[in-house]
């Protein structure tokens, strides 16, 4: 399907990544996917290419919302087993190491994880934990977990999510997101619990400004502290939000391919991205759903430089305010962002 990698695509290879925005959910391998359909016998396409059209973006999709949620239909009728989870814990990490990720935080949505068989939500966060814990070991890469609840479900599971994931910030979740239809439902009752997580000691990454607009961001910076906005490529569209984002350095987490394929923009080359830097904004480039969206990192880095006409070297400084903005301790995190100046600096022949 890939043809061999061009010297500039290499390029983009070797660059040392940060990944703050990847959903576990959207990260699964398609060959992983069928594996499972057929030992399980699952209500899922066997051949690939049947299956592929139920949960990855076709180029003749709609370019919709609705369309590309629809995909996690079928997504979420895998999670049939304990194994299955550990194992696409375990293969999302691999497939970041081969990405040359140097740091992910992952998200993962434990009331999806354990609805199908109606696990334990504190034992689906233990199997993503340990799973996490020795795939980092094994492929040399530093991933932690935040634990994502939705919009649309009830504030009840939402408040059990973030209890659960309090009690395991010594194996590795640190922090928690609300998604889902920001659109169709509003964030305030979940705004107890986000301030209780907040004084847990958990960080907050907000989806917010993707499918509506800047107050939303506005929302979640002012009355959730959020430190990051998933997404948020509509804060443009207030200045004073604009504004209020520079002022409390609030990073985003930017998924060019993904706002693309859900009709946040019209294409990839009007995405606002590069403005937003230009506004002085915190900038960020992620994946969001990696398998679902056929893409890597790899694959948007290259977008922003040769279609959002992003110089290499404002790419570097992304990577970098990724590394400054990751839910570390300071000292981790200054030690991350001096590793990734030290390898940047090697590429580009740049001496100490």
């Amino acid at each position: 399907m890939h043809t061999s990698p061009s010297p500039a695509q290499d390029t983009y290879l070797a660059l040392p990544k940060v990944e703050l925005h990847r959903h576990l959910e959207g990260s699964i391998r398609l060959s992983t996917m069928l594996d499972v359909a057929q030992a399980y016998n699952l209500e899922l396409p066997t051949d690939a290419t049947a299956l592929s059209r139920l949960v990855q973006v076709q180029s003749d999709d709609p370019i919709t919302a609705d369309s590309f949620l629809s995909k996690f239909l079928s997504i979420r009728k895998l999670f049939c087993a304990p194994e299955v989870i550990e194992r696409i814990m375990f293969e999302a990490v691999e497939d970041a190491a081969k990405d040359n990720v140097r740091y992910m935080e992952l998200r993962f949505t434990p009331v999806a994880l354990g609805r199908l068989k109606q696990y334990a939500l504190s034992d689906v966060m233990d199997w993503a934990c340990e799973a996490i814990r020795q795939a980092s070991v094994k492929y040399g890469i530093n991933v932690k977990l935040i634990a994502s609840t939705n919009r649309h479900e009830a504030v009840e599971l939402a408040e059990q999510v973030a209890s659960l994931a309090a009690d395991r910030r010594h194996k590795g979740i640190v922090g928690i997101d609300l998604a889902g239809a920001e659109g169709k439902f509003s964030a305030q009752p979940f705004l107890p619990l986000f301030q209780e997580a907040r004084q847990s000691g958990l960080k907050v990454a907000l989806h917010a400004g993707e499918w509506s607009g800047p107050a939303n961001v506005r929302e979640a910076i002012e009355q959730f502290g959020a430190l990051r906005i998933g997404h948020g490529v509509r804060t443009l569209e207030d200045e004073a939000v604009v504004q209020v984002a520079r002022d409390r350095g609030t990073t985003f987490e930017v998924c060019v391919t993904s706002n693309y394929q859900t009709g946040v923009c019209r294409s990839i080359a009007e995405h606002p991205f590069k403005r937003m830097l230009e506004q002085g904004l915190k900038v960020t480039l992620n994946t969001d759903d990696p398998s679902l969206s056929q893409i890597t990192l790899t694959d948007e880095y290259r977008a922003a430089v040769e279609q959002l006409e992003l110089k290499p070297e404002r790419l570097n400084d992304c990577i970098l305010t990724a590394a400054h903005a990751a839910f570390l301790p300071d000292a981790e995190k200054v030690e991350l962002v001096a590793a990734l100046k030290v390898e940047l600096d090697l590429m580009h022949g740049r001496a100490g």
